[in-house]
Parts: C-alpha cells; sequence; structure tokens
C-alpha cells in the first residue's frame, strides 16, 4: 500500500511551521477539527500544547486514539 507524505504549513503558538503527514491523517485531522468546531491549527496547537516529542508523531497517536475511541467516521477516504 503506497502512502502519500504532505507537507502542510500551520500555525501553531502564532508561529508559522510545516509538519508532514500521511494524507489520511490530514484527513482524519481534518475531520477532528470540525467534529470539534476547531480549525485544524487550533487543533495543532492543542496538540502541541501537550507533546513531550516530535509533533508530527503527537498528531498520529491523537489521530489514532482519537479511532480507538470511536471519534472518526467509518468511511475516510485514503
Amino acid at each position: 500500500m503506497a502512502t502519500q507524505v504532505a507537507k502542510r504549513s500551520v500555525v501553531v503558538a502564532g508561529h508559522r511551521t510545516s509538519i508532514s503527514l500521511e494524507r489520511g491523517f490530514w484527513d482524519a485531522l481534518r475531520e477532528l477539527a470540525q467534529a470539534e468546531s476547531k480549525t485544524i491549527n487550533q487543533l495543532v496547537s492543542e496538540i502541541d500544547q501537550g507533546r513531550t516529542g516530535n509533533l508530527s508523531s503527537a498528531i498520529r497517536v491523537y489521530v489514532l486514539q482519537a479511532a480507538r475511541h470511536g471519534r472518526l467516521s467509518a468511511t475516510q477516504t485514503t
């Protein structure tokens, strides 16, 4: 299975930064942000505040935990 990594710019704590994530993670992050009535920047900033390591990894773990708790729809695009 091929994975596409997409690099996107976000604003975290008032600073622009680039994050590389697989497309499926960007899709899931967008869905979670919409479900919480937040922007992706807001959600990433919240994830950033609680992380201890790499931001991209923290986002992947956040999305994984959300999926395990049933917070993502079953029909994700890949």
